[in-house]
């Protein structure tokens, strides 16, 4: 059974950082998509970054751009965020997502289009 467990929320003041892990267990890197996903409280969840976890391949929600960075462990079966210059808007609950999209090409950006997500950890940013 695929499970994926998120860590490393918490708060942080805007301008600040935080980590965010994605351990993932009985799944292997493949050219399906992987990502992070966040929702807040009466939005619809919104897609943060992706990859494709053979060649590496990034894209990244407008918003984060140039703030966030998504990166993997070669060693094992782990994805992780690393989220600066954290803004009030970043907060909200972050999701891993696997087995998504092929080489991330179309619907990445849907949640729907990825088979597993995790239980998300919870990000506060406080002004």
């Amino acid at each position: 059974l695929v499970k994926l467990m998120e860590s490393g929320g918490g708060s942080a003041q805007a301008g600040g950082s935080l980590k965010l892990t994605c351990a993932v267990s009985q799944y292997s890197y493949s050219r399906y998509c992987m990502g992070w996903f966040r929702q807040v409280p009466g939005k619809e969840r919104e897609v943060v970054a992706v990859m494709d976890p053979v060649n590496g391949n990034t894209k990244y929600f407008e918003s984060v751009q140039g703030r966030f960075t998504i990166t993997k462990d070669d060693a094992k079966v782990t994805l992780y965020l690393q989220m600066n210059s954290l803004k009030p808007d970043d907060t909200g609950i972050y999701y891993c997502a696997a087995d998504g999209p092929l080489y991330c090409r179309t619907s990445y950006d849907s949640p729907d289009a990825y088979r597993y997500m995790g239980q998300g950890t919870q990000v506060t940013v406080a002004p």
